[in-house]
């Protein structure tokens, strides 16, 4: 299928690895120009050489909002403009009300929620004067089932999901789409830090029987953002191997 995108320049943030790589790798295979950062010189090189051409590699802190904005803008300069912006970044540390003090619900909004808010208030405007743009934000399942052991990722995601939704209801006459995905258990770093290591599908009550796998991922990711899906906005879609049993 020809996603109708082969031309467009994306920033995506924090893709040195896991889903932000996946997401960059399979909108360079249409054809995109992917603006791509980490903290770190060494991973976003090794991460762009593994895309090819169509990758460029920018160092950028997106876990604030100083650091997500001026991410944006350097992207914007590199790339001539930003046509895709694909929101990502790590996740807090993991705990539960009891064990969680008050700040560090501040550093979570920022890095999870506050961050993204900053690069869609770059990106968004200039998608708005050529009435044509795509915002992905990478959240989480727990938005829409709350996960035990991931208070502080729980409320900072779904702060931004809320924002997603509003904004995308603004700037749709535009010709902007604005949409979020929600991934369950993928095999990523941070889903093994945060299970110690192996994890059995089954187990985790995967329906599918298997761990999400990144690429997979990304394909999806890249369906969102084409030409395709230009009637699909202010979802929130889980991508989870049908590990959420609820109606909504």
């Amino acid at each position: 299928m020809n996603y109708g995108i082969e031309g467009r320049r994306a920033a995506v943030a924090a893709a040195s690895g896991g889903l932000g790589l996946a997401t960059a790798r399979a909108l360079a295979d249409e054809g995109v120009t992917v603006a791509i950062c980490s903290r770190s010189r060494e991973r976003i090189d090794v991460a762009a050489a593994a895309i090819g051409p169509r990758a460029v590699p920018l160092v950028a802190d997106v876990s604030t909002e100083a650091g997500a904005s001026t991410f944006v803008r350097d992207a914007r300069d590199a790339l001539g403009g930003i046509d895709i912006l694909v929101c990502n970044g790590g996740g807090p540390p993991p705990g539960t009300f009891t064990s969680t003090p008050p700040d560090a619900y501040r550093t979570a909004m920022e890095l999870n929620c506050l961050s993204a808010i900053a690069m869609c208030g770059e990106a968004v405007p200039a998608m708005r004067e050529q009435r044509w743009g795509r915002v992905l934000a990478i959240t989480s399942v727990g938005v829409r089932q709350p996960i035990p052991t991931l208070i502080l990722s729980n409320v900072a995601r779904a702060g931004l999901t809320a924002f997603l939704k509003t904004l995308a209801r603004e700037v749709a006459a535009d010709g902007v789409t604005v949409n979020s995905l929600q991934p369950g258990l993928h095999d990523t770093d941070r889903i093994r830090q945060l299970h110690g290591g192996t994890i059995d599908a089954m187990q985790a009550g995967i329906p599918a029987g298997v761990i999400g796998r990144p690429d997979d991922f990304g394909r999806i990711a890249a369906f969102v953002c084409s030409e395709a899906a230009s009637f699909l906005t202010g979802a929130a879609i889980p991508i989870d191997g049908g590990a959420h049993a609820g109606l909504f």
